[in-house]
């Protein structure tokens, strides 16, 4: 089973969630049975690590960031992935019309699909540091979901 998570530059939200389903999924003994990985539909920080501030709130709660790096989504992905989560409606957008017809992979948001008073991961670039811990909240809370549907996926 391999799961992408998509934001715009792939330095905040995605690699966040990247980070702590990879340690949801070790926690649950599923690290070896389910692929981790998140992209950007932007191009601008390929090649970045997270941003510091990203690093720096989920180093607090036990998430290592620091091996990540950004990169762009592609086409190939969707052959690659069986779901690809978009943080918010811009990137779904992005991704729908990237998405070849022949995709095998699962297109949703991520908050929406796991039911969360919210649909969008807001994107804390431009906030404080308040922002970062906001999106850690809303991420753990539905990588806890995702973490049960892959259990009755595998």
């Amino acid at each position: 089973m391999r799961v992408l998570f998509v934001c715009l530059g792939n330095i905040c939200r995605s690699p966040t969630a990247e980070g702590v389903l990879r340690h949801k999924l070790r926690e649950a003994g599923l690290a070896t049975q389910v692929e981790v990985a998140s992209a950007g539909t932007g191009d601008w920080h390929v090649g970045k690590a997270p941003d510091r501030r990203s690093q720096a709130a989920a180093k607090l709660r036990g998430y290592d960031l620091s091996a990540q790096r950004a990169r762009q989504v592609s086409r190939a992905d969707f052959a690659t992935y069986d779901l690809i989560l978009a943080m918010d409606n811009s990137n779904l957008r992005n991704l729908k019309a990237l998405q070849p017809p022949k995709g095998k992979a699962e297109l949703d948001l991520f908050l929406r699909r796991y039911q969360s008073p919210i649909d969008e991961v807001p994107d804390p670039y431009y906030d404080g540091d308040q922002g970062f811990e906001q999106v850690l909240d809303l991420i753990e809370r539905a990588s806890d979901l995702l973490v049960i549907e892959l259990k009755g996926r595998l």
